[in-house]
Formats: C-alpha cells, sequence, structure tokens
C-alpha cells in the first residue's frame, strides 16, 4: 500500500505544515534562496535564446497534439518497443504498477533493486511496497538518498532535498553512514555516499528508471539524469524495469531537440542535463521491461478543464518561482506533487484528501508565465477551488465567509460601506482588539495603518481630471 493510499482518510493540512516550516527562520530563509536561485538561473538561460517564447508554444501545441491522439501514439510506441525486444506491461493504476514490478522481480528471483528516480514510482508507493514484500530498494541519487534515509517524501519534483541544509545531512549521515556529523563539506559527503553506494550497485540484482520521453516513432525512452545514476541501472544489472506514465509520450525523435532545450533550462538553468540517456533495447543477455501506467490520468484525459496538466515535463519551473512553495517548503502539501502542479495534480488522485491544496497559493499567475508547455497552471488553480466548493469540502469557516464576501463584492455600495467600517476600524480600535486569535493577519504581521484615503475617493476627486 502506498503512502498516498494509507493516509487517503486523512486531508492534509498545509497550513499548519507550512506554519511550521516558517517559524524554522534557517530552513526558511535558506531554502527561499536557493529555490529562487534556480528560477533566476532559468530567466538567463531563456534571455540567451531570442525565440524562446516560441519553443514554448510549438512545445504546449505537440503534447497537445499527442494527448488528443494518444491511443494511437501509444499503439505505435508498444509496436516498435516490442520489435525492439523490449518487454511492455499496462497497468490501470498504482497497484496493478506495483504488482507487475512484483512478479517480474519474484520470476528473476531479485531481492536487492537500485532505483533512479522517478516521481512515477512515487506516486504510485512502490518502494514501500516492495519492501513490504522483502525486496531492499536502494535509491541511487543523492537526493533521494537523502529522503530515503529521513524517511520523507521528495519535497520538489528535481531537487527532492532541497528543504535540508548541509547540516542537516551531516548528521543524518553520521546515523547512517557513520561519517564526522561536524563536518557538512559537500565534497566529504558526496564521497561518503558514493563509497556507501558502489557496493550494492555492483551487488544489485536488478534496476529501476521512469522516463522523461517516450518516444513513438522509436519505441524508445530517454532518462535525464545530472548523477549519471540511471546509466548505471541500465548497464550494470541484467535486469532493467522502467515505468513509464502515458502522457510522457512525444511523436518523434526529432521532438526531444524541442524538449531537451527546455527541460533542463526549465528546471535549474543549464542547457542540457549532464546525462540525456537513451534506451531502445535490451542489451545481449539482458531483460527489459517498460510498464505503462494510467493511474487516473485517462480520468484527466477525459476532463475539459484539467487534462492540460497533461503536458507536464516534470521541469519545477514553477514550484522555484512560486511564493507559497518557496516559503512553506514542498513537505507541507502532504503529496507526492508540491508547488503549484502538485496542487493541480494531486486533487486528480483524491479531491477529498488534497482539498486544502488548492487553496495553498496566492493565484499571482507566475507559474503559468514559467511553464515550458503553457500549462495554464493558476486557472487550474482556481477551477479546482470551485469544485472543492461545489462539493461542500471547505472548511466551515471558510465556507460560511466566501458567500458573505461574495455578496459584498457584488455589491458596490456594501462594499464601499464595509470599506469605511474596516479604515475606521483600523483608525481608532484599540490595537489588542485587532490583534487577536481570529484575526489570522496579525499571526504573523502588523495590521497595516488606516490609509488617509480610498483609491475608489482620490479617483472620484484627482483621477477624473486627468481624462
Amino acid at each position: 500500500m502506498s503512502l498516498w493510499q494509507s493516509e487517503a482518510s486523512r486531508p492534509v493540512e498545509p497550513e499548519a505544515a507550512a506554519a511550521r516550516f516558517i517559524n524554522d527562520p534557517k530552513h526558511e530563509e535558506t531554502h527561499d534562496r536557493l529555490v529562487w536561485g534556480m528560477r533566476t538561473k532559468r530567466d538567463q538561460a531563456a534571455s540567451l535564446l531570442p525565440h524562446w517564447e516560441e519553443l514554448r508554444e510549438v512545445a504546449s501545441q505537440v503534447k497537445e497534439h499527442t494527448l488528443t491522439h494518444l491511443d494511437q501514439y501509444l499503439q505505435q510506441f508498444e509496436n516498435n518497443a516490442l520489435a525492439n525486444g523490449v518487454k511492455v506491461h499496462w497497468a490501470r493504476d498504482a497497484a496493478e504498477h506495483n504488482n507487475t514490478v512484483l512478479r517480474i522481480f519474484e520470476e528473476h528471483g531479485v531481492k536487492l533493486v537500485i532505483k533512479s528516480k522517478s516521481m512515477l514510482q512515487e506516486e504510485c508507493g512502490m518502494t514501500e511496497f516492495l519492501i513490504a514484500h522483502g525486496i531492499t530498494v536502494r535509491e541511487s541519487d543523492l537526493g533521494e538518498r537523502i529522503q530515503q534515509l529521513s524517511k520523507e517524501r521528495p519535497s520538489h519534483i528535481v531537487v527532492p532535498s532541497i528543504h535540508k541544509l548541509r547540516t542537516d545531512i551531516a548528521e543524518l549521515f553520521a546515523e547512517h553512514l557513520h561519517t564526522d556529523p561536524h563536518n557538512s563539506d559537500p565534497h566529504y559527503l558526496a564521497e561518503a555516499m558514493r563509497n556507501d553506494a558502489r557496493p550494492q550497485f555492483l551487488a544489485a540484482d536488478a534496476a529501476m528508471t521512469g522516463a522523461n520521453f517516450a518516444v513513438a516513432e522509436t519505441g524508445g525512452i530517454v532518462v535525464c539524469t545530472n548523477e549519471g545514476n540511471a546509466d548505471i541501472g541500465a548497464t550494470v544489472p541484467s535486469l532493467l524495469v522502467s515505468s513509464i506514465g502515458i502522457e510522457k509520450l512525444i511523436p518523434r525523435a526529432s521532438d526531444l531537440g524541442l524538449f531537451l532545450r527546455l527541460l533542463s533550462r526549465s528546471a535549474l538553468g543549464p542547457p542540457m542535463t549532464q546525462y540525456t540517456t537513451h534506451l531502445h533495447r535490451p542489451r545481449p543477455g539482458t531483460e527489459l521491461h517498460f510498464v505503462l501506467v494510467d493511474n487516473k490520468r485517462s480520468e484527466r484525459l477525459a476532463s475539459p478543464d484539467f487534462w492540460h496538466v497533461l503536458k507536464c515535463i516534470r521541469c519545477g519551473a514553477c514550484m522555484n518561482t512560486c511564493p507559497v512553495y518557496r516559503r512553506s517548503g514542498g513537505l507541507a502539501y502532504g503529496a507526492t506533487y508540491s508547488g503549484p502542479i502538485g496542487i493541480i495534480l494531486d486533487p486528480g488522485f483524491d479531491h477529498r484528501k488534497y482539498r486544502e491544496l488548492p487553496f495553498h497559493s496566492s493565484l499571482c499567475g507566475s507559474c503559468t508565465e514559467v511553464c515550458p508547455v503553457k500549462i495554464d497552471i493558476s486557472n487550474q488553480i482556481y477551477k479546482w477551488r470551485r469544485v472543492i466548493a461545489s462539493e461542500g469540502l471547505l472548511p466551515a469557516i471558510k465556507g460560511a465567509g466566501l458567500p458573505v464576501l461574495g455578496d459584498v463584492l457584488a455589491h458596490p455600495a456594501v462594499f464601499h460601506a464595509a470599506e469605511a467600517i474596516g479604515i475606521a476600524s483600523i483608525a481608532h480600535l484599540p490595537h489588542k482588539v485587532l490583534d487577536n486569535p481570529l484575526n489570522p493577519w496579525t499571526r504573523h504581521r502588523e495590521m497595516p495603518g488606516a490609509p488617509s484615503q480610498t483609491f475608489h475617493a482620490w479617483y472620484e476627486k484627482e483621477g477624473k481630471k486627468h481624462e
């Protein structure tokens, strides 16, 4: 049973989790700085390509075309993969994916698996499932291994342990790898992990990867990493299993030039990932398995409001720019996917459990502006809010307050009267009356001073003179 399945009955509480992260200034400030740094590098990389916006538009159109012809491209991909000697499996949901992988491993007597980073496998709760059935799973990506040792989810799609300080990792490695807890030098820590990982890499019975892209024309997949860990899995063990979300399809090999240019620049800034590995057929004497996974993707594809989310190429650019994600941390979302993309992905699995996530956003629209495939993320967040409200899943206070607010905003006279009362209250009521537990604004900030006049009043008096 996956982590999100085992907690399905309990709604997540992102506000409380975010408050805990924010109350630790050292972690919150470092996280904000590092994540915003990735956004800055993305902007610098984009500025060096005069046709950047054209690339985004074409990539969006290619993904839209593929998704609207997905049945054809999936069949083409399977046919070509089978012709290449790959064994292809289909999984309707997380449970079928996990059982398929388990069956393959049991048939081969697998006891130790090394795996590279895969958000789909995380989504399916695969690691916990395999461990429960007696198979040891070792993360080969450094950030994922840190999270595995910490017994935490990835907090970011691309950099899973971005929320941790070097001192956190030094303490973690001291506990598990018996390193010096006072030595937080990155080179020292990386070397310690490398020395610990190599024997397991060589002893592994099988390996697993995800897939960044699956090419219908060739029947092959592409895996992008910066550590080369997926290549170790593809070349050392004699059995490799790759989990592939059905939305990862693109039509032609020539389309890769477009998406690879966008992916790394959008994620971290560099023009390319360090390793871009193409897997088409098994090496002599080995087996290669592809597991194509739906897991509610078909439901999203059938939704007129939410199908565009399937364009996502998992770059994390929307997370890097989001002011809420940067300050609350990825673990606050309590879900496989965090940040703006998580807000519109996670409710698709269980909108009752993730009912609060669509409100964990400022709706500033920055996520939509940086998405390399032009997903209307902020608009979809708003639409998920409407779904939550229409099904009566809002908290009592919010459910009662929003209709009242709507009525006030819909009637100008009522709005201006409420505005006048609010300004008078700020100007004349004692500070202690406004600074109370019922006023969430004052939990982390001071109430602003009363303005001398509203914009509406200024405009009536001065603005019209310039018309």
